[in-house]
């Protein structure tokens, strides 16, 4: 399939918005988000990402909706940006339809080394087993690296069965990626740099000492968007 100008664009707006949304200078960015056909031309989907700061004091990645607490970002203005986020990554996939392409049911964003990549997927997860909170903590196992061992016993079962599924069941996968040469300069909000990096490292320990033997399922349900148009 041909890359078009649109698909291009399409790309370059995600990019844009991406950096716009993280206030802080990072090392790498992953974001997951769905689009699922229903009967009667209704759409859901789902959206969330994570970014991982530059700094040495800061080992764990930050989720997009931790934004606007831990910088003083007016929330809901912040959401209206993850929506205005996820109809981008809906323009896509219209863009990339119109094109020739197959509708993807879920992609995976990773911007990492100065290269922007995306995974599409095509599993029809209307009719899948995995519910989306078992997606949610499937998708970080695989791309945040969160060890098995953090997660409850019933959930650790369910990714090792989903590894199984996976092992068996050849998936329908297409891959685009690019290089970035130019890194933005511009974020939702400025700050006093050495006050917020001490706060944010305060809220980086107490965040390690309650986050050491589980994922709690309420702390990851609120984690995702989720979006719904008739």
């Amino acid at each position: 399939m041909l890359i078009s100008q649109e698909i291009r664009n399409a790309y370059d707006l995600i990019q844009k918005q991406l950096f716009y949304m993280i206030p802080e200078k990072w090392d790498r960015v992953y974001l997951y988000a769905s689009v699922l056909d229903h009967y009667s031309n209704v759409q859901t989907g789902e959206m969330f990402f994570y970014y991982y700061p530059k700094s040495m004091m800061k080992k764990n990645p930050i989720n997009v909706y931790e934004v606007p607490n831990k910088f003083n970002v007016d929330e809901k203005a912040y959401l209206k940006l993850a929506e205005k986020l996820y109809q981008e990554i809906k323009n896509l996939r219209v863009a990339l339809i119109k094109n020739g392409g197959k509708a993807w049911t879920n992609l995976t964003i990773s911007i990492e080394d100065f290269k922007f990549k995306v995974e599409y997927n095509y599993d029809d997860l209307v009719h899948s087993k995995y519910t989306s909170y078992d997606r949610h903590l499937i998708w970080r196992y695989k791309y945040l690296k969160v060890p098995l061992s953090s997660y409850l016993k019933k959930d650790r079962k369910m990714i090792e069965e989903y590894l199984k599924d996976e092992k068996y069941h050849n998936k329908n996968i297409n891959t685009y990626s690019e290089g970035i040469y130019k890194r933005p300069v511009s974020s939702i909000t400025e700050f006093d740099t050495e006050k917020q990096n001490e706060e944010n490292t305060k809220q980086e320990e107490t965040s390690e000492t309650e986050e050491k033997s589980t994922v709690p399922k309420d702390t990851i349900k609120s984690q995702i968007l989720e979006l719904k148009i008739d």
